[in-house]
């Protein structure tokens, strides 16, 4: 390593803002809490982890299971999230802050508060009532994820095998008009190419892709997006916000993970066994253990990144981890929120500016979020 080069990107990680619109704390901490004002002995997010790595804005993932499109619920249960994060502010106010705007989250970070704007990830919550969507942005969501592992009423998943509606149902073309109208932003992961496609040419904002990555790397997987796709994203003026798990990184490891959770799932059932009980976890532990488990690299996530950039340009990537919501499939260098000088490092081992690193760290994103705030005002 150089000593030199890595105290640089030590400094810059506390110079620059550094905004990760993909944390998934509220659905960890739904299943136990745990005082993240302090350092938690799990998962990947607290507060002295998210300072010393400089991390000042976290959005916080919205996150409702699929199940709930046919249960009902959705609402509620996204505003019990909501009243989660809310709380953390109430309970640890030195710490953290709402944040609703670009202007929270720079006023907020000369003050050393960690800034926590909210994403919606699943648009289930809308639960086919436009209303809703004015509930929700008044609420401080900011971005809603249109949908996740199922195609729900809005449009198909890239996940699910069944595409309803061909992309976008009739409601959800309202959904997209009515969040351009609020000045949400529209994101794109998880949704079916065709739903994409239908979203580009009907929005009047830029979209955001909250947490993915290039499916150059990862050919035939449509969780990711192709290279038609980052470039059409780039040309409405929005940004991919590259993820850390591995299997987005990497597709050899994306393949062994898809065989193991095949096995995994074989096992437990014949075994009548839970997969988080204790003994499922030993059960694991040794599986990886047999099979020499690894997992994707630090300069993976940097691949990504510099492949977005030969591509569309250095204003049309940035930073979406989805820590909390991969389970240990991170890769070696970036294990959890005080990682991000390692990324920096990386950066400019690969000789990116300051200015172009800035840029990947927030500034794309504040770009974005700033002309969807506009829209509103300039089409409505």
């Amino acid at each position: 390593m150089n000593k030199k080069l890595y105290e640089k990107a030590q400094t810059l990680s506390q110079k620059f803002i550094i905004v990760d619109t993909h944390i998934d704390i509220p659905a960890r901490l739904s299943l136990e809490m745990e005082d993240i004002s302090k350092g938690t002995a799990k998962g990947e997010f607290d507060y002295p982890r998210a300072k010393k790595g400089g991390l000042n804005a976290a959005f916080m993932a919205i996150y409702t299971p699929a199940e709930y499109e046919e249960k009902g619920g959705a609402k509620a249960y996204a505003d019990s999230l909501i009243d989660m994060v809310e709380k953390f502010t109430m309970d640890w106010p030195d710490q953290f802050a709402i944040a609703k705007s670009i202007t929270d989250i720079k006023a907020q970070f000369p003050k050393g508060l960690i800034s926590l704007p909210m994403g919606m990830e699943n648009g289930t919550p809308i639960e086919r009532k436009l209303e809703n969507l004015i509930h929700f942005y008044n609420r401080g969501i900011r971005y809603i994820t249109l949908t996740h592992s199922k195609s729900n009423h809005i449009c198909d998943s890239s996940f699910d095998k069944e595409r309803k509606w061909k992309g976008l149902s009739p409601f959800g073309e309202e959904v997209v008009v009515e969040m351009n109208r609020l000045g949400i932003m529209i994101d794109i992961t998880h949704v079916s190419d065709n739903a994409f496609y239908q979203v580009i040419k009907l929005t009047k904002a830029p979209v955001i892709a909250s947490h993915s990555s290039c499916r150059h790397f990862t050919p035939g997987w449509e969780r990711n997006m192709d290279d038609d796709m980052i470039q059409l994203l780039a040309k409405k003026g929005g940004t991919i916000q590259i993820t850390f798990g591995s299997s987005f990184l990497d597709d050899e490891y994306r393949k062994r993970a898809e065989k193991a959770r095949v096995e995994f799932s074989r096992y437990f059932k014949e075994h009548n066994m839970d997969r988080f009980s204790e003994e499922g976890e030993v059960f694991i532990k040794q599986y990886r253990k047999e099979h020499n488990w690894t997992y994707a690299d630090i300069t993976d996530v940097v691949a990504h990144i510099d492949h977005v950039v030969q591509l569309v340009g250095i204003d049309h990537v940035g930073l979406g981890s989805d820590f909390e919501g991969v389970g240990d499939s991170l890769p070696n260098g970036l294990k959890d929120v005080s990682y991000y000088p390692n990324l920096i490092y990386e950066l400019l081992k690969k000789g990116y500016s300051e200015e172009n690193i800035e840029k990947i760290c927030s500034g794309n994103f504040f770009r974005v979020w700033s002309e969807v705030e506009k829209i509103p005002n300039r089409f409505v």
